[in-house]
């Protein structure tokens, strides 16, 4: 059995750089399948989640090769089908994203109903509502969802609750889809932005991403050979500046977008730690006296659910 043994009560004092998002990476690399060529992906983060999507897009045909840290090249050209195994995605939530590019790319998808963090039954309500809207008919059975359609078109959508993974999964459904897809209500977390950014990479026309409001021309191709880079993780970055503030430490955290840290940064100035911003780092100096502050979790721009629990230690 696998453990860690910490040894607490020692201030953390140093430095420390970001990876990229776990959030964002899981996210851009099924959607490297809507396009048919090669692209290039930096900033990934060395996690299992994202090993397990990779050995997923090889099983579906996909070649794969590495160039350096964190640097993954992706050709989707010779996938056939648009079905990806229980097998291949039990262990991995985040595998739900195979279904709106599979769609995307084959109008047709079949995709096990993902595992991976077991916090009970997440629902998929939203993201069928997506695509039963541009023109899908969706089934569960037994543990799998089947998705087709004889042609995708755009339409509009009101998300009935805000939903960072119905939004992604609607986005990468439509951009191939005839005519313009709105989606209302939708998430504005960095990593929907950073999923839009490399579809426009790729020749996507995707506006409006980081608004509640997105809305997403169809094209029929993609141009490929998209480079992009993966924005830093927000919940590492917040977990390593609440450990500062939390050991009344000194640790600069490094390779960071600030904006995405504000709601962070605001609660830990209120709970009277020290919060110094730069262009891309944080330095958190921990105090003797830290005050106690209330926290209500948000979507983004508010405070993460993902750092709750670190904060309330």
């Amino acid at each position: 059995m696998e453990k860690l043994v910490i040894e607490g009560g020692i201030p953390l004092k140093g430095e420390v750089s970001i990876s990229g998002a776990k959030n964002s990476a899981v996210a851009v690399i099924p959607a490297a399948v809507l396009v048919d060529g090669p692209c290039t992906i930096e900033n990934i983060p060395d996690i299992k989640d994202v090993k397990v999507l990779i050995d997923i897009l090889k099983n579906l045909g996909s070649e794969v090769s590495c160039s350096g840290e964190g640097t993954v090249t992706i050709n989707c050209k010779n996938i056939k089908s648009g079905a990806a195994t229980y097998d291949m995605v039990k262990c991995l939530r985040g595998s739900y994203y195979l279904l709106g590019a599979l769609l995307g790319r084959f109008k047709k998808a079949e995709v096990a109903l993902p595992g991976g963090c077991d916090f009970g039954f997440r629902p998929i309500d939203q993201h069928i509502k997506g695509f039963e809207a541009l023109g899908a008919r969706v089934e569960i059975n037994h543990g799998i969802i089947k998705a087709e359609a004889k042609k995708l078109v755009g339409a509009q959508i009101y998300m009935d609750v805000v939903s960072v993974g119905a939004t992604i999964n609607i986005m990468l459904a439509a951009v191939k889809a005839e005519g313009i897809t709105t989606i209302e209500n939708a998430a504005k977390e960095p990593h929907v932005v950073d999923v839009a950014n490399f579809l426009n990479a790729m020749g996507a026309n995707v506006k409006g991403a980081g608004t509640d409001v997105i809305k997403i021309k169809g094209v029929s191709n993609f141009s490929g050979k998209a480079i992009h880079s993966i924005i830093p993780d927000q919940i590492e970055a917040g977990t390593f500046m609440i450990a500062a503030a939390a050991t009344k430490g000194d640790v600069t955290v490094k390779n960071i977008i600030p904006k995405h840290m504000e709601s962070l940064s605001a609660k830990l100035i209120e709970m009277n730690v020290e919060v110094i911003e730069g262009e891309d780092w944080i330095r958190v100096k921990g105090t003797p006296d830290i005050r106690r502050a209330n926290i209500k979790t948000l979507p983004y721009p508010g405070f993460p659910t993902d750092l709750q629990p670190p904060i309330c230690v």
